[in-house]
Order: structure tokens, then C-alpha cells, then sequence
């Protein structure tokens, strides 16, 4: 069976997204009051800071965490991808709209909901959001020690955290679930926010145009990657999203029994032709493409199961049961 679009079109963020009505910046700058030093009226007189300004929107970041998250302690690198957490959110809230759908319309929530978070980054988003808001417990992997190291920090600092979150090294960059998947786990999900350029020069042009829109001007040799941030292994690859996707679609094949679900964020609207026609030729059980906006940007993430909906329906009603949440 092939489901496609579980979720029509949308301008605003999902309906739990804790973002949804914008930032208040007054109650912001409260809690976090280092972050008041970037926050001015734009020329429609409202409270906003700089996108452009990786310092700003870390310190944005970091005000959300705080306020929303119970994350006391949250720090990255100069440099480091630094996310949007409204958008990070709405994946999070989907996929869990994805797991209701196999649990009788009812949101599975514990630590018995196990999720692998595939390139966990130095800022450690989804599992943050992921268990703040469902209680569910994470694996995250990455080919970037360093990257392992700050996101042990963060986990281990943040008592709620902290017993929630495993953090495993991919040694090898050319696997994905390799290494990292033990030989009896089981996860209810997998997810990922892919590098989707295929080359540095990519990467720089997109966020040329990010900075021009926003009436700003770029120099690589002075500033990141993105007002976001980013490594180049966050940013991109070889062959881009389309490659490293279709890599992981290659290897969810020796893993089909250990997810119910696999996913991963899609960047360009072009890649999903070619990743649906990848995922036809491996027999998944299930397909489903769900796109999600937040203004002006699309974004979208595919998911796919080699479980039976019976099937998944039952592995998540023993799961929950494991839960001491």
C-alpha cells in the first residue's frame, strides 16, 4: 500500500507547534536577558532582531530552549548549525501525527518510543523537542566526534535530558544505520535533516541568496556558512540530499525490522520525484510524503515502513508499555 500527502498544504505551522503565533520577544529578553542587546524595531515598528546575525539567533535559540524546552544549559560552537526551532518543532509534531495513525489516533508517548536521530548535530534539537514534548527517548549518531562530544555536554547537563539521550559515533561515512543500530534495538522512528548541497559553491550561493533577501550582503571569507551556521558535513555532500538519501533507502533495507517508520526531511521540491522512484524499487510497505510551511518556505519529509499498519499497530502498544514516564 502506498499512502502519499497525509497532510494538505498549510501556511502556518502545525497546531501544537509551541511557535505558532511568532516570538514575544519582551518575554524573551526577560528570561534570557543577555539576548535584549539584539532586539530592536524593524521598520514596521515590531520587537525583531537580525537573522542575519548568527549571535542573535543563537541567543533567540537559546531564549526559546529556556522558555519552552526546560533547557537550562544549551551552547554551540561559532559556526555550528544553528536552527530554526519552529521548523525542527513541526517535524517533530508530524511525525508524531504519523505514529498516532498506527495507535488508534492517539499519540504514542513514554520512553518506550525509542528514535534515532540520524546526524544529531552539536544542538541536539529533536531529541530536545522530541522528549520535552512526548517523552520519547533518543539514539543520535554522527560522523563528527566533536560533534558527539557537545551533544554528550548538552545531554548531560540538562537533568530531564539526560537519561533520554544516547549519543553513538558513525566511524564509518559511507553507512548510515551501520554501526550504529545494535543488533536487537528497535525504534518506533528514524529522522534526519540531510546535507542537501551537493558541493561548497551550492552551499554559498543558497546562502548568497538567504543574506540578499534580507538586504545583506556576503563574504565566505568573513562569515558562516548561513545565518544559521553550519559545517560543511551539516551543509552538504557529494551528490546532495538525493545521494545521501537514497543511500539511507538502500540501507533501511538490511534494518527493515528494526524501524516501524524511516524518514528524512526533503530540501528541494526536484529531490522528491527521484527519492519516491528510489523507494518504489526497495517494496516499502508504506510510503508517505507530508509537507509542512511556515510562511513563505515549503519543506516536506517522506517516511517510509516495511511494516504493516497491524503490524506497527502492535509493536507500539508493547512499547508503550515499557515506559516508566
Amino acid at each position: 500500500m502506498n499512502r502519499s500527502n497525509i497532510k494538505s498544504f498549510k501556511s502556518q505551522l502545525h497546531p501544537r507547534n509551541r511557535h505558532r503565533n511568532g516570538y514575544d520577544f519582551q518575554t524573551l529578553m526577560a528570561i534570557l536577558p543577555e539576548f535584549s542587546q539584539y532586539v530592536s524595531h524593524n521598520q514596521y515598528g515590531n520587537l525583531s532582531i537580525d537573522f542575519s546575525d548568527p549571535n542573535a539567533v543563537k541567543l533567540l535559540n537559546k531564549a526559546l530552549l529556556l522558555q519552552f524546552y526546560r533547557i537550562n544549559y544549551w551552547d554551540i560552537p561559532k559556526d555550528y548549525l544553528c536552527p530554526p526551532i519552529p521548523g525542527r518543532a513541526d517535524y517533530i509534531h508530524y511525525l508524531a501525527d504519523l505514529l498516532a495513525q498506527d495507535n488508534q489516533g492517539k499519540i504514542p508517548k513514554g520512553r518506550g518510543i525509542r528514535v534515532l536521530d540520524i546526524g544529531i548535530g552539536a544542538n541536539v534539537i529533536y531529541p530536545i523537542i522530541g522528549h520535552a514534548e512526548y517523552g520519547w527517548s533518543f539514539i543520535g549518531s554522527d560522523i563528527n566526534q566533536t560533534v558527539i562530544k557537545l551533544a554528550k555536554q548538552i545531554a548531560h547537563a540538562n537533568e530531564n535530558l539526560s537519561s533520554a539521550l544516547e549519543c553513538r559515533w558513525q566511524k564509518d561515512n559511507q553507512h548510515i544505520f551501520k554501526n550504529v543500530i545494535n543488533l536487537h534495538e528497535r525504534f518506533a522512528l528514524t529522522l534526519c535533516n540531510p546535507p542537501f548541497h551537493a558541493s561548497l559553491s551550492e552551499a554559498q550561493a543558497a546562502t548568497q541568496r538567504k543574506l540578499f533577501n534580507l538586504g545583506k550582503s556576503f563574504d565566505p571569507a568573513k562569515q558562516p556558512m548561513q545565518n544559521f551556521g553550519g559545517q560543511n558535513s551539516e551543509l552538504w555532500c557529494k551528490g546532495g540530499e538525493v545521494a545521501f538519501i537514497g543511500k539511507m533507502i538502500q540501507e533501511s533495507t538490511l534494518y527493515k525490522q528494526h524501524c516501524l517508520w524511516f524518514s528524512s526531511l526533503i530540501s528541494k521540491k526536484d529531490s522528491l520525484a527521484i527519492i519516491k522512484r528510489k523507494l518504489k524499487q526497495i517494496n516499502a510497505q508504506d510510503v508517505i510524503t507530508v509537507p509542512m510551511a511556515q510562511g513563505q518556505k515549503i519543506s516536506r519529509f517522506i517516511a517510509w515502513s516495511f511494516y504493516t499498519s497491524q503490524q506497527r499497530q502492535q509493536l507500539l502498544g508493547q512499547w508503550q508499555h515499557t515506559s516508566h514516564e
